[in-house]
């Protein structure tokens, strides 16, 4: 893979083929439990057709520092179910009925097994950190949680507040979204054994490249082919969501775009969803948020400097330019 070459996400995969194998393998194994409901719940989320995105971030991380052990495996494997765990958690509290195109877990089995088998995933994780034997990579990942669990609370807090500002929304997606990236790339730091201002530079990555992914899921939202994202467009003023096209076109709408935008969020669902789209094209939203995403972006692979040259320094600065450059 020379320099000059542009890397998809394909290559990606094919240069972690053995690694993201043996992390394959690991979730099977960790994911299997004494109790049927565990095993069947947590099989269909975990095969339900995720990117993998953060776990091929710890295992990159890793491998760019110059990692040769095999227990970057292991935190894939963890970042993989704690991730899989919030989405349990967050398909309850949002009452959602499909995540990429399939009926949800708590849909098929039910709000409360959805929740318990969260709190295995999430439980299981930490047994699997224990057996790392690094008390850096437990305090990253024991604070990763308490900011995630912080951000779906925040969340719902903003459900329905139409007054909701740019600075808290990004405040939000750092702490329920960005802030699992910014551990996954920190993990390999630690376990290379990087100096601390390597170490922050890739959290720092990682917290630019979760905010940039976010931010176009957002975007996409009101943009994406329902068949390709596996959601309608639409679903989160369905639920009341304040994402941030709908917080910029708020802002830059007429008096009367303003207060359909905000009855709609106030209310939830998609009543007045052609109004609304069309205030979002009207008020460049779509745009303004791919720019945030796309500054977010080039802040990621600025942050790689760090890291000698190498297929994995590379991958990294694709997987930023895929975070903003894909439709589902």
């Amino acid at each position: 893979m020379s320099p000059s070459q542009a890397v998809t996400i394909d290559d990606i995969r094919t240069l972690l083929a053995e690694d993201m194998s043996a992390v394959d393998a690991l979730i099977q194994e960790r994911l299997r439990s004494d109790v049927v409901l565990i095993n069947q719940l947590g099989a269909y989320i975990i095969n339900s057709g995720g990117k993998r995105l953060r776990p091929l971030q710890v295992l990159l991380s890793a491998r760019a520092c110059g990692y040769e052990g095999a227990d970057h495996r292991e935190l894939a494997a963890v970042v993989e179910f704690i991730h899989t765990a919030t989405l349990l958690h967050d398909d309850v509290v949002d009452a959602s009925e499909k995540r990429r195109g399939q009926a949800t877990a708590n849909e098929l089995w039910g709000n409360q097994a959805s929740v318990l088998v969260g709190d295995f995933l999430y439980s299981r994780a930490f047994e699997m950190m224990v057996s790392v034997g690094s008390m850096a990579v437990m305090d990253v990942m024991a604070r990763t949680t308490s900011t995630i669990a912080q951000g779906e609370v925040m969340q719902l807090l903003n459900i329905h507040d139409p007054d909701t500002t740019e600075e808290n929304y990004l405040h939000v997606i750092y702490c329920k979204t960005a802030t699992l990236f910014e551990a996954a790339t920190q993990l390999g730091a630690i376990l290379a054994g990087q100096p601390d201002d390597v170490s922050r530079d890739l959290a720092e990555y990682g917290r630019q490249l979760g905010t940039a992914f976010q931010l176009v899921d957002d975007a996409l939202d009101y943009t994406g082919d329902a068949d390709a994202t596996g959601k309608n467009i639409g679903d989160d003023l369905a639920e009341g969501k304040p994402t941030m096209p709908l917080i910029h076109a708020m802002r830059r709408g007429t008096p009367e775009q303003a207060e359909s935008i905000r009855h709609a969020i106030e209310n939830g669902g998609r009543d007045d969803i052609d109004t609304i789209l069309d205030a979002i094209e009207t008020t460049g939203a779509i745009t303004y948020t791919r720019a945030l995403a796309d500054e977010a972006a080039q802040k990621a692979i600025d942050s790689l400097g760090c890291l000698p040259e190498s297929p994995y320094r590379r991958s990294m600065e694709a997987l930023a330019r895929f975070s903003v450059e894909r439709d589902h």
